[in-house]
């Protein structure tokens, strides 16, 4: 057990899409000396930019931000991949006098870096393809309903229509006979070397949040968000079976270029598909015991943030 003095203090700063974590992060930034550590799954692909909220360059000139870019959206990124980069990045930051901030909102990133990785088995190639084929004759409702059978405490978590994380935990069990909350819950407290100090936007006016998705997603469409699509639809070798292209957004305006809706339609269900994401990320949140809640509605609450980063971090922030 390393010695709490001697851990690097590590700021985690998660929340639902569109509370204003980035914002938040940057102003962080203004005060003392930080670099960003990116968790999000759409943001370590090259391409995904506008409909990611990645920082634009000017903005990582001035601030480094890591874990961007790092795949090609024809390609997988995992959960493991990420708590090994993220935590070589850690290493680096720490290692250069600065404070790593760890900023975003795929809750199976945080969960994985906060709680480590369960040893989970290797992909079995012929196992998912045979999962694929009955989902494309039965549906993926009806796949996460046998799942419900077969491990009901993994599809409580795991929405009806995640058709990635319906395959990954129907190819665990039928591997191993064993369910994936079961390996999960073998995962070693992770991060023995970093002091987390993790704190979550919670707003507590659903109808804020819910505005505010809407008008992120105006301002996403109007700096180009469907050219951008268009660019990767254009590329003939990306489809919706790709886990970059099925992230929220880019899915239904791919749909849209794909000649099943119009982009009226789209536009809609991309915004509903947001407000879905954003309250599976508040039930996560508001389970977790290791994150300090903050509503960021709140006028005091991100100087107040500021002040709980400067305790725990023995850092001037001012």
């Amino acid at each position: 057990m390393v010695a709490e003095a001697t851990r690097v203090p590590v700021v985690v700063l998660t929340g639902p899409t569109g509370a204003g974590k980035s914002d938040w992060a940057l102003a962080l930034a203004q005060r003392t000396s930080i670099e960003i550590v990116s968790c999000d799954s759409a943001q370590v692909y090259r391409g995904l930019d506008v409909g990611s909220a990645k920082p634009d360059a000017a903005t990582r000139a001035r601030i480094p931000h890591h874990l961007l870019d790092l795949r090609d959206p024809a390609e997988h990124y995992s959960a493991g991949e990420f708590v090994a980069d993220a935590t070589a990045a850690i290493r680096g930051i720490h290692a250069r006098g600065r404070l790593p901030v760890v900023v975003g909102g795929t809750m199976l990133y945080v969960r994985a870096l906060l709680h480590g990785m369960a040893p989970l088995p290797k992909a079995d190639a012929a196992l998912r393809a045979s999962i694929d084929a009955r989902a494309a004759r039965e549906g993926w409702p009806a796949l996460h309903a046998e799942l419900a059978r077969l491990d009901p405490q993994a599809a409580a978590r795991i929405h009806a229509n995640d058709r990635q994380r319906i395959q990954r935990a129907l190819e665990v069990f039928l591997a191993t006979g064993t369910a994936i909350s079961d390996w999960q819950a073998r995962a070693p407290r992770g991060g023995d070397e970093f002091a987390f100090h993790a704190f979550a936007l919670v707003p507590a006016d659903r109808a804020a949040l819910h505005a505010r998705i809407e008008e992120r997603f105006a301002a996403m469409m109007a700096a180009g968000f469907l050219d951008e699509v268009r660019r990767l639809h254009g590329r003939g070798d990306l489809t919706l079976q790709h886990p970059a292209i099925r992230a929220v957004g880019y899915r239904q305006l791919w749909q849209h270029l794909d000649g099943e809706c119009d982009l009226d339609t789209a536009t809609a269900r991309a915004i509903a598909a947001t407000r879905q994401l954003a309250k599976r990320q508040l039930t996560w949140l508001k389970s977790s015991l290791l994150l300090e809640k903050m509503d960021p509605l709140d006028p005091g609450a991100e100087a107040l943030w500021r002040a709980r980063v400067a305790a725990a971090t023995s850092r001037p922030v001012v």
